[in-house]
């Protein structure tokens, strides 16, 4: 058994805010991560092709995923999971996004295949 007393935060661009609380950065662990993240209104990221499966649970606000279908709009309460290989991009809709997002395996800048 192993406790960890609190999530590392990770610096990106842009606003957003991520703190780990399971993953590379935080515990050492590469199988999984799990990350809190709050976004500010009208946030982007570049569109990734990640070589991991994302489950994202949105807490508050919405997060908008863009994909070869189209955009989903994902509000509160509702999660989206997203497959290895997959082009996705994910955004903020107009009053931003509090969610909570698991990688399988656990997230890397290398293997988030970003653009």
């Amino acid at each position: 058994m192993r406790r960890i007393e609190g999530p590392t935060r990770i610096p990106v661009p842009g606003g957003k805010l991520i703190d780990e609380h399971i993953g590379r950065v935080n515990s050492g662990d590469e199988a999984i991560s799990v990350a809190h993240m709050v976004a500010p209104p009208g946030w982007e990221e570049p569109a990734q092709t990640p070589s991991f499966t994302e489950y994202t649970v949105v807490l508050r606000g919405t997060v908008l995923v863009e994909h070869a279908g189209g955009v989903t709009e994902v509000s509160a309460g509702q999660s989206v999971v997203s497959e290895p290989g997959e082009k996705i991009r994910y955004s903020a809709g107009p009053e931003g996004a509090e969610y909570v997002a698991v990688c399988l395996p656990a997230f890397s800048p290398e293997s988030a295949g970003r653009e």
